[in-house]
């Protein structure tokens, strides 16, 4: 398979959505009294680029809001994605040239 806009794109689409699904099967199980989703596993899927769709998910089914640590790590993944998109970004546009 080929590394390429288009399919890193789809990948990240599908982790979001993934992510977003996560935590809405979590919350119907934090309902029911039933089997529920590790927090590890939805910081897990936010930090492998699942990000987007872990915050649509927690704002959408009103999960995890109040939950802490969660929230300071979910945050902290957030960050840590900004940080790394900026310098691919700054990457990517030979904006480090001048290093060499």
């Amino acid at each position: 398979m080929i590394l390429s806009p288009l399919n890193i794109a789809v990948a990240a689409l599908i982790l979001n959505i993934w992510t977003f699904m996560a935590f809405g099967w979590d919350k119907i199980r934090a309902e029911k009294g039933g089997w529920r989703v590790a927090e590890s596993t939805l910081l897990s899927f936010a930090l492998c680029g699942g990000i987007f769709g872990a915050y649509a998910g927690r704002t959408f089914f009103r999960h995890k809001t109040r939950k802490q640590p969660f929230s300071t790590l979910l945050f902290g993944i957030a960050l840590l994605q900004c940080c790394a998109a900026f310098f691919a970004g700054c990457y990517y546009l030979g904006l480090f040239d001048f290093i060499q």
